[in-house]
């Protein structure tokens, strides 16, 4: 299983009784079949969080393996392991909370956008595991993305670091928006049309979900 899935995310212990889990002492235990019933997979997550996933041939109650050896091909083996990798990032995605930013209104943002358009924060980058972007369906464009970065980078003082979200914006609506305080040009984006908001509570955050709705929208042309 890669566990790379499961970096900087914690548990959300309401999210894994709604998919279906049912909680047995400190952990929570979920099972389903895959391969057109032929297999059974069992998935528990301990009450650290930590999950482990088995598969057992339901004609013979033996625990499978061979998706976990490297070497192992064939059709049915590789069906196996694509039906359990499908069924390990459907629970990453829907019963772990992102857990790498510190600001509040990051986590106000992220259920926003959650429940809104159904995205999810995509982290591009391995060199900064603390940034990522939203990007719609339809035509995969960035509509915001939620970064960290030092302050100095975005023209404040001082050396540590801030929580930001870059939107787009109408051209002739940039200048009146920007002020330096709590509106900024856009951080490593193009500064015609996109702009950076801090996240420190400054700008409301229902005014800030109003902003990624309009930049979701300027992301459809």
């Amino acid at each position: 299983m890669d566990t790379e899935i499961f970096k900087n995310k914690a548990i959300n212990k309401a999210r894994l009784l709604a998919y279906g889990f049912e909680q047995v002492g400190d952990g929570f235990e979920f099972s389903t079949n895959i391969v057109s019933g032929q297999m059974e997979m069992r998935v528990t997550v301990d009450g650290d969080g930590k999950l482990d996933a088995r598969i057992f041939d339901v004609g013979f109650g033996e625990e499978y393996v061979l998706h976990l050896v490297e070497d192992a091909t064939g059709s049915f083996v590789g069906q196996v392991r694509a039906e359990y990798d499908e069924v390990i990032n459907d629970i990453a995605s829907k019963c772990f909370d992102i857990n790498v930013f510190k600001a509040e209104q990051s986590y106000q943002i992220i259920d926003h956008v959650r429940k809104t358009y159904g995205d999810e924060l995509e982290f591009l980058w391995a060199r900064s595991p603390d940034n990522a972007i939203w990007r719609r369906k339809d035509n995969k464009k960035w509509y915001a993305a939620l970064l960290t970065v030092k302050a100095d980078r975005i023209g404040l003082d001082g050396n540590g670091t801030v929580e930001i979200l870059d939107l787009r914006i109408k051209p002739d609506e940039l200048e009146m928006t920007l002020d330096g305080k709590r509106f900024f040009p856009g951080y490593h984006m193009n500064k015609k049309h996109w702009y950076t908001v801090l996240l420190d509570g400054g700008v409301p955050t229902d005014d800030i979900c109003r902003r990624i709705d309009e930049s979701y929208l300027l992301a459809k042309k």
